[in-house]
């Protein structure tokens, strides 16, 4: 039976985790190598500790009603989309509502390993160690928390003749920290996700010319939707998903790019694509789109077009590998990547199943309501009121759902935001009803089909109901709009036909 239960990692996935166990009255334990929570959004000056995090000037990326922790909304003078500073405010309002910060260990490194009677018992050998101390620890179960920003990837090898030739500095985007370095400088940029299109964006501000190296084509559309209210809210609904799954992706595909084609044309500047859709990127003007970088000399990248630039500084944002050197060779063998796991959580192969990794997914909606969804699931398992299926029903889920394609981690990672989220949901058994839903709250029906599909819908049925998550569901505009109510209006704003949330549904 389990209950003592090690979560490795104090972010968002570990906050959640902890705070799951003790829903379940399970006795968790959270150790956390730095020292203090937050993770990967607790932003700080320094790059020597090796620690990943964000940058100075980041912006989430998804919506704060979009984002919370499913029974504990941000304040709502909170802005739509939060800088660190704020959303680490949040967490630490969290940590502090539901009394986690006893349950977790700073500045602690360790190592996990089956204990030899793991075949029968399912525990694990912790061993801690805390200014040169070490402990060691039994524990029944193991939550792993560490996400996937784990190491940067500095794919060198592809790119002849940066650590040979090229007389100019080189840095992974996990370096950068603010603009002030790059003053002047002639800056190359690669890789278009979503940290490469905003660096470059910041650099162009300052920098003599920022290039940004493109392998492949992207859709670039705002954080922002009609009328101005946050797109994640606007478009990621029950009613445009039962849209996609009841249309032919073609017509579905052709809407979309026509929607971001009203934006700004892409063809004209060299984005066009109808193979990769890689959300989120921000394109400036002033930023110059180049092709993949051939070869480097001393001073000038040269790209596969032939043309050549002068360059002082590359930074790279090709992104992170994730791996877990404390846990022994033999369990993390079982797994190559998340679909090697069970529900993207479970490795299949073991003997009990008593090890959860949790956040090792990129959602196309916030990851935090995933991870807490995937630690909902779990504690509930290692309490005994979810199940598992056998073994062999497991590993058939995972060859099934994993085809061989060549690998590419953060490619694999991506899932669809509500139908993982609701896939989770399902197997904990608090999916909401929609159908049920309309027969005894159809208000609350309506809103939980056709307006956004926040994290509280996860909170109306089963087990862990929150009893304001009716009213979270009902206020959510409210909460968006009041951080902008900060001037009575003037009269041409103000008039009587004004709306407080968007009005009709479409799919986008």
């Amino acid at each position: 039976m389990v209950r003592r239960v090690a979560v490795i990692g104090a972010g968002v996935s570990g906050l959640a985790s902890v705070k799951s166990c003790l829903d379940e009255g399970l006795e968790p334990t959270c150790f956390e190598r730095s020292e203090d929570i937050g993770g990967l959004w607790r932003y700080t000056d320094s790059t020597d500790s090796g620690r990943v995090s964000v940058y100075r000037s980041i912006i989430t990326n998804t919506s704060k009603e979009m984002s919370c922790f499913s029974d504990f909304p941000c304040p709502e003078d909170f802005p739509s989309f939060l800088p660190h500073s704020l959303l680490l405010e949040y967490f630490r309002m969290y940590a502090q509502h539901f009394d986690l910060l006893r349950h977790i260990r700073f500045k602690v490194t360790l190592s996990v390993r089956k204990r030899p009677d793991f075949t029968t018992s399912g525990q694990w050998d912790v061993v801690t160690e805390t200014d040169g101390v070490q402990e060691s620890h039994i524990f029944d179960a193991v939550m792993v928390c560490t996400g996937h920003f784990q190491e940067p990837y500095l794919p060198l090898a592809s790119f002849p003749g940066i650590d040979t030739h090229f007389k100019g500095q080189y840095i992974h985007s996990r370096e950068y920290r603010d603009v002030e370095a790059f003053r002047g400088k002639r800056v190359l940029v690669i890789g278009i996700g979503n940290t490469g299109g905003d660096l470059s964006v910041e650099l162009s501000r300052v920098a003599a010319k920022v290039f940004l190296s493109v392998r492949s084509s992207t859709w670039v559309f705002s954080r922002i939707s009609d009328h101005g209210f946050p797109f994640d809210m606007v478009n990621t609904t029950r009613f445009n998903h039962f849209l996609d799954w009841l249309l032919p992706s073609a017509l579905t595909n052709r809407i979309r790019f026509w929607k971001f084609n009203s934006w700004f044309n892409h063809k004209n500047y060299g984005l066009a694509s109808t193979k990769r859709w890689l959300p989120f990127c921000l394109l400036s003007g002033t930023v110059v789109l180049k092709p993949k970088v051939k070869a480097f000399t001393e001073s000038s990248a040269v790209f596969e077009d032939g043309t050549e630039q002068n360059i002082d500084v590359v930074v790279f944002a090709t992104g992170y590998i994730f791996s877990f050197p404390f846990l022994e060779e033999s369990v993390r063998s079982l797994f190559d990547d998340n679909r090697s796991l069970y529900k993207r959580i479970f490795p299949p192969q073991l003997e009990k199943p008593t090890l959860a990794i949790i956040g090792l997914v990129q959602l196309t909606g916030s990851v935090m309501v995933g991870a807490e969804m995937q630690a909902r699931w779990v504690t509930g398992i290692f309490a005994g009121w979810n199940k598992l299926p056998p073994t062999s029903r497991m590993m058939a889920e995972v060859a099934k759902k994993k085809p061989q394609v060549k690998r590419c981690t953060m490619e694999n990672l991506k899932m669809s935001f509500i139908s993982y989220t609701d896939e989770i949901a399902s197997c904990a058994g608090v999916k909401p009803n929609v159908l049920r839903l309309l027969l005894t709250d159809p208000r609350l029906a309506l809103a939980v089909f056709f307006g956004p599909c926040s994290p509280y819908q996860y909170r109306l049925m089963g087990r862990g109901k929150w009893s304001g998550a009716r009213d979270a569901i009902l206020t959510q505009w409210q909460r968006t709009l009041k951080p902008l109510r900060t001037r009575p209006p003037s009269p041409l704003l103000g008039h009587k036909g004004s709306t407080n949330k968007p009005h009709g549904f479409g799919l986008w």
